[in-house]
């Protein structure tokens, strides 16, 4: 690697990557309070593995300038295991999770990301954006005049002053004024240090205290799989949308790894899994973070906040960090898909306003992309059914049928009904398959009960036009010309 290249996916802009980091160091604190909470475990847990998890992932991930911690959504999953086994187990299922991850990368699985429509990337955002703003307000409802002129005034401060000066981040500056304010003001209104003690000392290596058995195994191997799946797809998620934003490329198996290798480190040193933060990379980018710089200073300045100035961030006021996310909410929302509503395909608005609902119904990211996923893949499908025809002519005993398009499990019962097994004087079958396509054994299994009922009335089959695909899997799954096919039609 160049150091120009190196320059380039670190720190394009030092200065920019490391304010941009301490935005995101200051919004981490309670957002992984909360999800400690969540989870029913110590707020030092959480704190301790978004800094184990965004120093690794800056080396190890695949996506620059992405940030990744503890999640709500990871945390949501440990809740049973914590209250019924206790913390040793899910330090446990937390190392087991990086190993699967591992795994996973080495697998190549990051590339399953091809499959995921734009549609559902846009309804993935959409519903982020909307579940970010509903989870501030309990932070702003029915807190008082006070509060909401702080937010207010935040708000104000993020989008005005980059009218003035764009040298520092507006958020940050955000932060650090209503911080000010209310401290000087003795204000009255919930702050950080309201939601949880922080922690007073580094974290230390040490392996979970838990048998090692198949009994273990068999507690957390269920855990661990359901917040591989979830850690994956938030992650690949967030990286296509920090691609999108920013107009660069990343490693979808790279990040795969990765984010393994930061959750085994959080389990060894007392921390939860985690996985990317949409909400947070989206603070990074909008701040001007671009390397891996930024992820690896939020990680690094998180700790020194916590253990050296924890006194002054248990200060700052939680409106100040309302106001940053409801700026999140705003910018991550594609306001462009609902134009696009009236000019897209049906199908395309369906399956993103459907992904939308599921994610804001059920709270589960996870469910929301695999619904989008599914309901694209039928409409997919059933668009593909759309171009399938089978025409036919006959001369003399003679008749030729001709295929056209994509034969797979949602043609092959229309590409069989398609042939006229009783027709009189028949002698030969030609079955011209040059403009089609096999894709499946459904598909190759229908062509075999064609040719069988054919053989079974005395009519010869001959199958012609067949390209180089097509002809592999037929060759290798059909059995109308094995032996035994005639017995096994009946003839």
């Amino acid at each position: 690697m160049t150091r120009r290249t190196l320059r380039s996916e670190w720190a394009p802009d030092i200065t920019r990557e490391l304010l941009a980091g301490t935005v995101v160091a200051l919004a981490l604190i309670p957002e992984a309070i909360a999800f400690s909470l969540i989870a029913g475990v110590d707020p030092k847990v959480g704190l301790y593995a978004s800094f184990c998890i965004a120093v690794v992932s800056a080396f190890a991930g695949g996506r620059p300038a992405m940030i990744s911690a503890a999640t709500g959504a990871m945390a949501l999953v440990m809740v049973t295991l914590v209250k019924e086994h206790g913390l040793g187990y899910l330090f446990a299922a937390t190392i087991l999770t990086g190993l699967l991850q591992i795994g996973a990368g080495l697998a190549r699985l990051g590339d399953l990301m091809r499959f995921v429509s734009r549609s559902v990337v846009t309804g993935f955002v959409n519903a982020l954006a909307i579940l970010i703003f509903l989870a501030q307000m309990p932070e702003l409802l029915g807190q008082g005049a006070t509060v909401y002129a702080m937010t207010a005034a935040g708000l104000g401060i993020i989008y005005g002053l980059p009218y003035l000066t764009k040298a520092v981040p507006s958020p940050l500056v955000t932060i650090v004024l209503m911080t000010g304010v209310a401290m000087v003001l003795d204000l009255p209104i919930h702050r950080v240090g309201d939601m949880g003690a922080l922690p007073t000392d580094l974290p230390w290596f040490a392996l979970p205290q838990v048998p090692l058995t198949l009994e273990t195994l068999r507690i957390i191997l269920p855990y661990a799989l359901t917040l591989t799946v979830v850690g994956l797809l938030e992650s690949l998620m967030t990286a296509a949308i920090l691609d999108e934003m920013t107009d660069t490329g990343s490693n979808k198996n790279r990040e795969c790894a990765g984010q393994g290798l930061a959750n085994v480190t959080a389990g060894c040193f007392g921390g939860m899994a985690g996985c990317a933060m949409i909400g947070q990379s989206v603070i990074n980018v909008s701040s001007g973070g671009r390397g891996r710089l930024s992820t690896l200073w939020a990680g690094a300045f998180l700790l020194f906040l916590i253990l050296v100035l924890g006194r002054y961030v248990a200060q700052i006021p939680m409106a100040a960090l309302v106001a940053v996310m409801i700026m999140v909410s705003i910018n991550t929302f594609q306001w462009g898909s609902i134009r696009s509503l009236t000019t897209n395909p049906k199908s395309s608005s369906l399956v993103m306003l459907g992904t939308v609902a599921v994610v804001v119904a059920t709270h589960d990211l996870a469910r929301g992309v695999l619904f989008g996923v599914v309901l694209s893949g039928l409409f997919f499908a059933h668009k593909v059914t759309r171009f399938f025809a089978v025409t036919s002519e006959r001369t003399g005993t003679t008749r030729t049928y001709r295929v056209t398009g994509q034969i797979f499990f949602a043609t092959a019962q229309a590409f069989h009904d398609a042939f006229a097994f009783r027709e009189d004087d028949l002698a030969r079958l030609v079955i011209d398959l040059s403009a089609a396509q096999f894709w499946d054994l459904t598909a190759v299994n229908a062509l075999d009960r064609v040719v069988l009922k054919f053989r079974h009335h005395g009519v010869s089959v001959e199958i012609v036009g067949m390209n180089a695909a097509t002809r592999t899997m037929v060759e290798r799954l059909a059995t109308h010309d094995k032996p035994g096919a005639a017995l096994a039609s009946g003839h």
